[in-house]
C-alpha cells in the first residue's frame, strides 16, 4: 500500500507544472457590472493588436476591486492589458478617436498620454511569484 501511494505521489509531481503565481491586484472599476477581460502578451509585435494576446482571462465583475490569481504562466517576460467590459458585449467599446470608452489598465499602471503603451512600458518579468497593482482609468 506504501509504495501504491509512493508511485502515486511521484507521478503527480511528474506531472505537476512550478509555474509562477501571478495575483492582479485590480483596484478602481468603476461600477459592479459586466466583466474584466485581460491580454496577456508576450512580445512587441502583436502588442495591444486584437486576437493576438497569448491568453486571455475573463472575470465577473462583483466588488470595485478585484484580486485575481493566474498560475498557468510559464517563467517568461510578459505585458498585460486589461479593460471592463460593462456592457458584457465581449469588445473594448471606444470613442470615434480610438480612446476605451469602458475602463482599461496596464501592468506598471502605464497612462497613456496620447497614444497606446508600448510593451517595453507595460513588460514584467515573471520567474517568482509576483503581485502587480493595476488601477483602472476610466
Amino acid at each position: 500500500m506504501n509504495t501504491l501511494i509512493l508511485y502515486i505521489a511521484f507521478t503527480l509531481s511528474f506531472f505537476a507544472t512550478d509555474n509562477p503565481k501571478l495575483t492582479l491586484n485590480i483596484t478602481d472599476i468603476e461600477s459592479v457590472k459586466g466583466n474584466i477581460v485581460i491580454g496577456v502578451f508576450n512580445t512587441a509585435d502583436n502588442f495591444l493588436k486584437d486576437g493576438s494576446a497569448i491568453k486571455t482571462y475573463t472575470y465577473k465583475v462583483d466588488a470595485t476591486s478585484k484580486q485575481i490569481i493566474i498560475s498557468d504562466l510559464p517563467k517568461g517576460e510578459y505585458a498585460i492589458s486589461m479593460y471592463h467590459d460593462e456592457n458584457s458585449d465581449e469588445e473594448c467599446n471606444r470613442n470615434f478617436l480610438g480612446i476605451p470608452k469602458e475602463g482599461y489598465g496596464f501592468s506598471n499602471n502605464v497612462k497613456p498620454k496620447f497614444a497606446a503603451p508600448t510593451y517595453n512600458e507595460c513588460k514584467f518579468v515573471l520567474t517568482k511569484d509576483t503581485t502587480l497593482a493595476i488601477k483602472m482609468l476610466n
